[in-house]
């Protein structure tokens, strides 16, 4: 009597399920269920549940990758390494320490389980950040331009704005530091500054937004007060707690010419 054929279903569909990132996963997972000690695997009871699952999976037409079956053998193996009676030791031989089978299998559990909680970690993070918004930087708006310095703004009121910046770099520096800051000159930053202010009116505090150690926030706050002083630069206030703006000043084209002059 000829062996009867099953029919084939070609429009069967085969699905892919993505519940675990892996037979590390899987396994954790099965750890966690039966309450076992990662450092103690009952590998009996794991091995039985793992290819249990195996099997359910293909039982309803679910794609297993190979992987899978790499840690169905693997389990196996330290399952029949286990199982294998431990040869005596004669009483003049040295007792040497058997090796677990479970501990390779064992260290790689631990490894997964921690990048698995930085990855948990970054994700968290990830979301919080989704939940943010910014915009771009906005240009100066044209009502806090002017073309005069208000005569309410002083030295005095320079110090304070920029201990107000002092304090909010502060804040937001690291507690630890072992990078050392590249020293910046006053006249690299009298440079720099007077370069963005060509470019558009600028506020005062925009102007140390990349800076992050004293001596850049210093040599900065000391070319500020060098610009002005050549009137290179105007610094503008249109009332109290208003925002400082820096501007050009009437003789920022000579100031500009006497330093093509000495490059």
């Amino acid at each position: 009597m000829s062996e009867q054929v099953q029919p084939q279903k070609p429009f069967q569909p085969t699905i892919k399920v993505h519940d675990f990132e892996g037979p590390l996963d899987l396994l954790l997972h099965l750890i966690k269920q039966s309450e076992m000690d990662i450092y103690d695997i009952e590998i009996s009871q794991i091995t039985s549940q793992y290819l249990d699952y195996l099997h359910q999976m293909q039982s309803h037409q679910l794609e297993v990758a190979g992987e899978y079956f790499v840690m169905a053998a693997t389990l196996m193996n330290i399952k029949s390494q286990m199982l294998l009676p431990t040869p005596p030791v004669m009483e003049d031989e040295p007792e040497i320490a058997e090796l677990d089978p479970r501990q390779e299998l064992v260290d790689q559990l631990l490894e997964y389980q921690r990048y698995k909680k930085a990855a948990d970690h970054l994700k968290v993070k990830e979301n919080l950040r989704q939940q943010e918004y910014t915009r771009p930087a906005m240009r100066v708006p044209e009502e806090l331009i002017k073309t005069s310095v208000e005569p309410g703004i002083s030295l005095e009121d320079l110090q304070a704005a920029f201990t107000n910046v002092l304090r909010r770099q502060q804040l937001a520096a690291p507690i630890v530091e072992t990078v050392a800051a590249e020293k910046v000159s006053v006249s690299h930053q009298m440079q720099r500054v007077f370069t963005t202010i060509r470019q558009g009116p600028a506020r005062f505090e925009d102007l140390f937004a990349d800076l992050h150690s004293r001596d850049g926030l210093v040599t900065t706050f000391l070319a500020i007060l060098e610009l002005a002083k050549h009137q290179a630069i105007f610094i503008n206030q249109s009332g109290l707690f208003d925002p400082i703006i820096l501007v050009e000043g009437p003789k920022s084209d000579e100031y500009e010419a006497n330093q093509s002059g000495t490059n």
